[in-house]
């Protein structure tokens, strides 16, 4: 690799659009550059990418009042058609410019460059969604039990929002909230007033979202432990909240399953974003009589993987995020391996700059050790061997978690069957995939409430008004 400073260098002048690098924040219609900063490390290197202004208690409070005075002004004044169109203009933008975000994502992330592409086409996707869900904002007309009476409902907007995004996806958590909630970008044609951006790394004035009665909504993605606080913080001013918190997905294998299908499968659910996303499976069960031939062709796929830097172009695995995280893989193979796991391939942070660990698989996990229960965050991947249906889905179900579920078998019934009894919010059935745009995406017990994406994503952002007319004579 060359010099950190070349990396970064080179791969800042190939922006085509160098305005889109923004440390500032954005309040009350104009860019904030903050003396206070904080850095924002390029996770290959582990050196400073750039630094990013960060807020006060005073920012969050005028950008919430900045926000509420556009409300009436344009949100309550404007039509669902209105605002699809310039939801539409926004999704352009998004793909005019999407190489230079990917470069932007990928230094700032680590993910390889194709990820994070695809990240960007999947953040610009919501925006095309919900630019035509916008206008279907149905109410209906209700026939009312009291004569000469007209009952109907209508759907508006719940009012200001306060939105906070994990780093893993930058840009689709940010437009998987920000687009039902009609926010938008500024060429777009939006108010400028009706987003506003605050990074900060004060929890207490982030904390003013959940407390400010001005805010009426809050969409949080994030630790469990943060989503609960943020529930208890705004039920102050009962507010609308939705969570999408951690995960401890399980992934089933039974041994009537295609291993073809599923190889390729857990390829794409363990290892994508090197594991560190919220559905990626975490715990492996594999009907015993299929192991052994499991293990073998999951290491083979796993030894054709390549980590380095995200814009590498033979990169397949980017770095993590920080040196925690590392330090968290690692102690989790540790604590398996001292239980009677068995390394099967990786197993070792390398030394050297950045915060790089290979893929891993461990087989002969026990259901007792530390991986089966922290969600890991990273590529990992841990087998455990089950004998029954009855069995592995108890496993499955034994976690305070319930955000993804993945099952393989070629057995319809199975399929079905085994789908029901998995207390999650999403189960995938011979895929690794589980999220779309058009798919409802959220979990159950500690994985939070609430649904974004697909056609119950505009509902979060909307409040139901019941209308009576009496005296009506016909």
């Amino acid at each position: 690799m060359t010099s950190p400073e070349n990396y970064h260098q080179s791969a800042l002048a190939k922006l085509n659009n160098k305005s889109l690098l923004n440390g500032n924040a954005f309040i009350d219609g104009i860019w904030v550059s903050k003396e206070k900063k904080f850095p924002v490390y390029e996770p290959s290197t582990g050196t400073v990418l750039g630094k990013v202004s960060d807020c006060d208690l005073a920012d969050f409070q005028k950008a919430i009042v900045s926000a509420e005075s556009v409300q009436e002004e344009y949100f309550l004044s404007t039509t669902g058609a209105q605002r699809g169109a310039l939801l539409r203009k926004w999704n352009d933008l998004i793909i005019a410019n999407r190489n230079d975000i990917a470069i932007i994502l990928s230094l700032e992330n680590g993910k390889p460059y194709a990820e994070a592409l695809g990240e960007v086409l999947y953040a610009a996707s919501f925006v095309s969604w919900f630019a035509e869900e916008a206008p279907r904002a149905y109410g209906h007309t209700i026939p009312s039990a009291t004569p000469n009476t007209i009952l109907s409902d209508v759907r508006e907007p719940v009012g200001v929002c306060g939105i906070i995004t994990p780093w893993n996806f930058p840009a689709a958590m940010i437009t998987r909230k920000v687009a039902p909630a009609f926010g938008a970008g500024f060429e777009a044609g939006f108010p400028p007033k009706s987003i506003q951006v605050c990074p900060t790394k004060d929890r207490q004035a982030a904390s003013e979202l959940a407390t400010n009665p001005l805010v009426k909504k809050i969409s949080f993605t994030g630790s469990t432990g943060v989503g609960k606080i943020l529930a208890r913080l705004a039920a102050g001013t009962l507010k609308k909240v939705s969570l999408e918190l951690g995960g401890n997905a399980p992934l089933i294998v039974f041994d009537d399953a295609n291993l073809d299908v599923t190889i390729e499968g857990v390829m794409t659910s363990k290892f994508r974003c090197s594991g560190q996303t919220c559905v990626c499976a975490n715990r492996i069960y594999v009907q015993r009589g299929i192991e052994k031939e499991f293990v073998q062709r999951l290491v083979q796929a796993v030894s054709r993987l390549k980590y380095g830097a995200g814009l590498d172009s033979t990169t397949t695995q980017g770095p993590l995020v920080n040196r925690s995280a590392v330090d968290k893989v690692a102690s989790h193979i540790s604590d398996a391996v001292s239980k009677g796991a068995q390394v099967e391939i990786g197993g070792e942070a390398p030394k050297g700059e950045g915060y790089f660990f290979p893929p891993t698989v461990l087989s002969s996990v026990p259901t007792n050790a530390i991986v089966t229960i922290d969600e890991t965050f990273g590529p990992l991947a841990a087998i455990c061997a089950f004998d029954t249906e009855d069995e592995v889905v108890k496993l499955a179900n034994a976690t305070e978690f319930g955000l993804a579920g993945y099952l393989f078998s070629e057995n319809i019934g199975r399929c079905h069957r085994v789908a029901a009894r998995m207390q999650v919010g999403m189960v995938a059935v011979n895929t690794g995939k589980v999220s779309a745009t058009e798919a409802p995406f959220g979990g159950v017990k500690a994985s939070g409430y609430g649904r974004e994406g697909s056609v119950y994503g505009m509902e979060e952002y909307q409040v139901i008004k019941a209308i009576t007319v009496g005296n009506i004579h016909r």
